[in-house]
């Protein structure tokens, strides 16, 4: 399955009507032609040529349909057509719009849509190589080696080694951080509310073993002690057998790690059976079908039901950014701007396309080093995608600041998000509830990740 997105940019759209207009008024009829050439025999003009329409730019979005993640597939695709169609094709990088073909990973699996869109679709830019992208990184490199592309910005990359990318070669840029760090914001909430011991229990995901083997590595760090780790199998109608050992455990908190379904069942469960506690889950729980599975009877029960995210900075990104989703009813109807996985895509594919119009081209090298180059000092500090764009047309440095926080990427594409933890109230809402010490989180993060040896 595979969706197909383009609007272009409103200069475009005009110059190509009034194209349009023009070949209308020219027409072939014999009458016209002739007195148009005695009226003006005694002068020879030439018409302009028409403009000739851009050469679009394909974005390939790794999306998910079906399989696990399939009851999103919407929600997380609207993500990615926000910033391209409400913002970055007003004014397209060199003038060249964006096209979007979001292609499902969910039947055939990542590596196989990866290779559609680029053998068959000849996306310039692929989104969120995820959970699975070891599996087909060979490929990609060779790909890199002799295409110079794609560009690979990623929402769902977390999973992705954090000594791998943010270079030529390998352009992968996260617009969350590592999946373990997730863990990490697990683990210091767990301190800061007093949790002496833990329940882990995990669903097969790689992402979610991932976070839970940071999650087990940075819990001593800190002092509390893991009763168990319980690995739960995926997509399953009930959890009674897990959530039961976990109870029995006594413990001060139960850590989840799996999707938005199977979590708010365990949540539930967890109800059911009577023990309140603090429930203690990953970033995937703001999506709307946690808290309809989980209840509000459940998450009122508990002494807190919170999960991992990202805050935002109420800055000029913001002001810019927020009126533009929650007044379009399109993107509504999935989620609110204050949903972090709508502003932190709407980040990383802003910078992606100010850095192409950096680069002045699609070349992954290139790009690579302008990413780097726009979201850092020196440069004038810019918050929205015109100004930034305009002020690149003029030749000046720019330091993109943004709505997730200052933009920075480590040398290997990791983004410097600002780590926070959201809480569920009895109404089912969600808010941000607070945010962990950055320079600790960083610390212990530095101890727990996972490092990819070639």
């Amino acid at each position: 399955m595979r969706l197909r997105t383009v609007r272009m940019g409103r200069g475009l759209a005009t110059l190509l009507a009034l194209a349009l207009v023009a070949a209308a008024c020219g027409g072939t009829d014999d009458t016209t032609t002739t007195s148009t050439t005695a009226a003006t025999a005694a002068t020879t003009t030439t018409a302009p040529a028409p403009p000739v329409e851009a050469e679009p730019i394909i974005v390939g979005d790794l999306a998910y349909f079906t399989g696990d993640f399939g009851d999103i597939g919407a929600y997380l695709a609207a993500q990615v057509d926000f910033p391209i169609l409400e913002v970055i094709n007003l004014d397209p990088p060199l003038g060249r719009p964006m096209v979007v073909i979001h292609e499902d990973i969910g039947t055939v699996g990542e590596a196989q849509a990866a290779r559609k869109l680029l053998e068959q679709d000849g996306a310039n830019i692929l989104v969120s190589a995820a959970h699975n992208y070891l599996t087909y990184r060979d490929f990609l490199l060779d790909w890199q080696d002799s295409n110079n592309g794609p560009l690979m910005p990623t929402v769902h990359g977390g999973a992705i080694p954090g000594n791998l990318g943010g270079i030529c070669g390998e352009p992968i840029f996260r617009a969350q951080g590592l999946d373990e760090g997730q863990g990490v914001t697990d683990v210091l909430y767990a301190e800061s509310v007093g949790v002496e011991s833990v329940v882990l229990i995990t669903t097969p995901t790689s992402g979610y073993q991932l976070t839970a083997d940071a999650i087990e590595a940075a819990l001593p760090l800190v002092g509390i002690e893991l009763l168990e780790r319980i690995d739960a199998p995926g997509e399953q109608a009930s959890y009674r057998t897990e959530i039961q050992r976990a109870v029995d455990l006594n413990p001060d908190a139960i850590l989840i790690q799996g999707q938005a379904g199977e979590s708010a069942i365990m949540v539930k469960q967890t109800f059911e059976a009577g023990f309140s506690t603090y429930m203690i889950g990953e970033a995937g729980w703001v999506e709307p079908e946690f808290p309809t599975t989980a209840t509000s009877e459940a998450i009122a029960f508990h002494k807190a039901v919170v999960f991992p995210g990202f805050g935002f900075q109420d800055n000029e990104a913001w002001a810019f950014y927020q009126p533009l989703w929650d007044n379009n009813p399109d993107y509504t109807q999935h989620t609110t701007a204050d949903d972090f996985y709508s502003y932190t895509t709407y980040d990383v594919l802003i910078v992606t396309a100010l850095a192409i119009e950096a680069a002045g081209s699609i070349d992954g090298c290139d790009w690579a080093e302008a990413v780097q180059s726009i979201t850092e000092a020196p440069g004038t500090v810019c918050y929205t995608y015109p100004d930034c764009l305009a002020l690149i047309r003029a030749g000046e440095e720019v330091d993109y600041d943004g709505v997730t926080g200052p933009g920075t990427y480590s040398p290997t594409g990791v983004n410097a998000v600002i780590p926070a933890v959201f809480a569920y109230g009895g109404d089912g809402d969600f808010s941000e509830d607070s945010r962990v010490d950055a320079e600790r989180h960083l610390e212990i993060l530095d101890q727990v990740a996972f490092e990819f040896e070639e």
